[in-house]
């Protein structure tokens, strides 16, 4: 659990990474050579691979997440007993199969002879390498048969692969090391995967797992471990009616909705008691959709709690936002770009098919359907990407479920070792946290869809709309593409009318995508466009408004139609019409500021009722996003373009964001203090202090930004309530305080702060630490602030917060 948790930690800095460019890892644009092993080529460290029923294990080239220019791969191991024992061992060469030289990606095409081989021959013939010298070897595998068009539907060779798995799972056991979600997480898997195959002969041993785990309390990254075991437990419950887990399972379900934070968000850890805060650096959309899903599993399993059910509403309040807009991103921020990521669309499918919403299950279905280019790709890696997708997939129905499987069915079966069991693959190339997770449960939920034995795969009748011939065709051809290479240019090649007609899809992702390669062709029309905002489908209207943003200040004749689009009763055609309108040119623009700050202030609308639309207006307004410099935000500068007859808007809009319950979206005003006059800021004021005082429930990664932001306006202003305010958050030892911009904060008061000096000198002694910025650590920074209040024998007069909000004027 430990080598978990700092590859988890270390992942900060990507995630940030991720947040600010919306794109997938941070991966260098550089090239690495691909190693000739006939010639002394050495391979890296990354991961090797399963290579199927063969028992080969193999190091294959990898770059960007990728294989493609793979030709060889090196074996790094062979199982004893293996079909491969004998013939293939350590260093050999792997060049070709059936006859061929590896000509396409290595990887994908020695999977794809498996499958071709266990149709009917069994045999698998392999280009050996080995002391400069290739001969052909011909290992055998078991004859399987061929996918069904439905599979794992109506499929024999499905239906084997499942006996074989649950046969592993049931002969290797369960490690008994509760809390490590290395082996937590699939000892769950393989506990649901042998009661979803509905044999009697592992009643027993699921039985002992369930007594096991309604005994325990997760611990280490517990949000992880709740989810999956409280899961396995209530669909136990709902499988087998053995009620005597209940008591744990009324236990770990309503720990769940306790620890959910003020939003309906969990991260790797619950929420504080005290505040409904996170603790770390803010929400997780993986761990708690299946949280969420652990819980309705329960609801429907007999646990009746209104916790639960307050829990419930209110996770898939926050989690329906995503419904038409996007994939489900990683935490509290803009939808994902892709179709896919880290299974959250696939799981999400579920959950809201278990609570009767029948068009957020069938979007969300679908976007997983249309990410399988996706799935080996993730944040941290890829388990649950390959976890959740076709229990997710398989909600749209059995053509949709094998459209999907056919286009991935060679990395089921490279997978599979040549005992059953599955370890997991990992993205290519790339470090991760799931290294040789053992995967056998999470493929066995997959093959044993078709039983229908469990509520995540399809116990309950599905609410979920399913897809037609032509609607299975169209979200596969909307799936054509490469995640990880070809994005700038991959839509380019369609033409004109193509890419028009495609501002219609059903997929945001596809809408965005085509927008921008629309806008690289000279005769993409803007009148065409703007006829399109009039369209009677929303999604039309999506397109047109995408379209217009990336033409630019070509778009100007648009922004009349586009202004109008800001009082829409639809929030999304508000935020993407506004995300079109900063695109435009400066006059055009800033024409628009009174409604777009309309926008902000807009409340009680029952479409937002979480108000996000206030965070991509907060970017178009006054501050990218973290991380980013687009958009130019309007009133970034300067506010001298709110006329007077404005500024109470002005005003009303910065309010309500300093209230927002994201804290990113709360820094997007940080800026603003130094932008207003001192009657605004006295306006504020009591608005500006709350933000310092209490956190946002969400967006913990980015909360200090504001208040810290506070904290340098009252030193400014030399605000006497501001000294034991800087003190106050000194003292904190939350994950990303800012020790060292209190600090500075609190030194501009001067010996003024002499107040605090004793606070400083017990309460805050107590908490710092070696943690250092630049060459300072915070034990330095507090003596040398220390030293400067007692220094300073003539300070400058202090105010209080009530004296400048009565007359504000700025310090002599």
């Amino acid at each position: 659990m430990k080598r978990v948790a700092q590859k988890l930690e270390r992942s900060v800095a990507v995630l940030a990474m991720i947040i600010a460019t919306s794109s997938g890892l941070c991966l260098s644009s550089d090239k690495l050579p691909v190693p000739d092993f006939t010639k002394g080529g050495k391979k890296d460290d990354m991961h090797d691979w399963t290579l199927g029923p063969t028992g080969i294990r193999g190091w294959v080239w990898a770059w960007k997440g990728q294989t493609t220019d793979a030709r060889q791969i090196l074996v790094t191991d062979v199982a004893r007993g293996s079909p491969a024992d004998g013939l293939l061992k350590k260093n050999d060469v792997l060049l070709g199969v059936n006859g061929k030289p590896f000509v396409e990606d290595a990887r994908i095409v020695f999977a794809k002879a498996i499958t071709e081989s266990e149709k009917v021959r069994g045999i698998i013939s392999i280009l050996r390498w080995r002391d400069g010298q290739s001969q052909n070897v011909d290992v055998k595998i078991p004859v399987l048969g061929s996918y069904s068009a439905t599979a794992p539907y109506d499929c024999e060779k499905s239906k084997r692969i499942l006996e074989t798995g649950c046969a592993a799972i049931a002969s290797t056991g369960f490690k008994n090391k509760r809390g490590n979600i290395e082996i937590s997480i699939p000892n769950d898997l393989k506990a649901l995967a042998l009661l979803a195959s509905g044999r009697q002969e592992y009643r027993s041993q699921i039985a002992e797992y369930a007594t096991a785990v309604a005994a325990h309390t997760p611990g280490g990254h517990k949000s992880w471990g709740y989810g999956y075991e409280t899961l396995f437990l209530a669909e136990y419950v709902n499988s087998t009616q053995d009620k005597s887990v209940m008591p744990g399972l009324i236990r770990l379900s309503t720990d769940i909705a306790v620890g959910q934070s003020g939003v309906g968000t969990w991260g790797h850890s619950f929420a504080r008691a005290s505040d409904g805060i996170l603790d770390g650096y803010g929400c997780m959309n993986q761990p708690g959709i299946v949280l969420t899903l652990a819980m309705q599993a329960a609801r429907m399993a007999g646990v009746n709690s209104s916790d639960l059910d307050k829990a419930i509403a209110k996770s898939s309040r926050f989690l329906h936002w995503y419904a038409g807009k996007g994939a489900v991103p990683y935490g509290d921020h803009a939808p994902w770009p892709g179709h896919e990521d880290n299974g959250k669309c696939s799981s999400a499918s579920i959950l809201f098919d278990l609570l009767g919403d029948r068009d957020a299950a069938t979007f969300f279905s679908r976007m997983g359907m249309a990410g399988y280019a996706e799935r080996e790709s993730g944040h941290t890696g890829n388990f649950f990407n390959i976890l959740w997708a076709l229990p997710g997939v398989s909600r749209c129905g059995p053509l949709a479920t094998g459209a999907y499987f056919k286009e991935t069915d060679w990395y089921y079966d490279l997978a599979r070792g040549w005992d059953g069991r599955f370890i997991h693959q990992g993205v290519p190339g790339e470090e991760e946290s799931y290294d040789k997770w053992d995967s056998t449960g999470a493929y066995m939920l997959a093959y044993a869809l078709p039983l229908k034995s469990l509520l995540i795969t399809g116990r309950k009748q599905t609410v979920a709309l399913p897809l037609s011939p032509m609607a299975v065709a169209e979200t596969i051809a909307d799936g054509r593409w490469s995640f990880w290479s070809g994005q700038e240019t991959f839509y380019d090649s369609r033409s004109t009318a193509e890419l028009f007609k495609d501002l219609s899809s059903w997929s945001p992702t596809v809408r965005e995508r085509s927008a921008k390669s629309l806008s690289k062709k000279p005769d993409a029309s803007v009148e065409n466009l703007i006829r399109a905002l009039d369209a009677s489908d929303k999604e039309t209207c999506y397109g047109a408004c995408v379209a217009l943003r990336y033409l630019g200040p070509k778009s100007d004749p648009a922004s009349a139609k586009l202004r109008s689009l800001l009082a829409s009763a639809d929030p999304w055609k508000r935020v993407l019409a506004a995300q079109a309108i900063v695109e435009l040119s400066d006059k055009v623009r800033d024409a628009a500021i009174p409604d777009l700050l309309r926008v902000v202030i807009r409340k009680d609308d029952p479409e937002d009722p979480r108000r996000c639309v206030m965070g991509p207006l907060t970017e178009v307004l006054f501050k990218p996003g973290p991380g980013k410099r687009e958009p130019d935000s309007i009133l970034r500068k300067s506010l001298e373009k709110v006329d007077s007859s404005n500024v109470d808007l002005l005003m009303g809009a910065i309010r309500d964001i300093l209230h927002s319950e994201d804290g990113r979206i709360r820094s997007g005003v940080s800026k603003m203090y130094s932008l207003l006059t001192p009657d605004e800021t006295a306006k504020l004021m009591p608005d500006i202090v709350a933000a310092i005082r209490k956190p946002a429930p969400s967006g913990e990664m980015f909360a200090y930004d504001i208040r810290m932001a506070g904290l340098e306006l009252l030193a400014k202003l030399r605000i006497r309530e501001g000294m034991d305010y800087c003190v106050d958050i000194m003292n904190e030892d939350n994950w990303g305080r800012d020790f060292f911009r209190a600090s500075r904060a609190l030194q501009l008061y001067g010996g003024a702060a002499s107040p605090v000096l004793a606070r400083l000198k017990s309460e805050t002694r107590k908490v710092v630490k070696d943690k250092k910025e630049g060459q300072t650590t915070q034990v330095e920074a507090l003596e040398k602030l220390i030293s400067t209040i007692e220094n300073d024998k003539n300070p400058k007069p202090l105010q209080s917060l009530q004296d400048f909000i009565t007359k504000p004027a700025l310090p002599k």
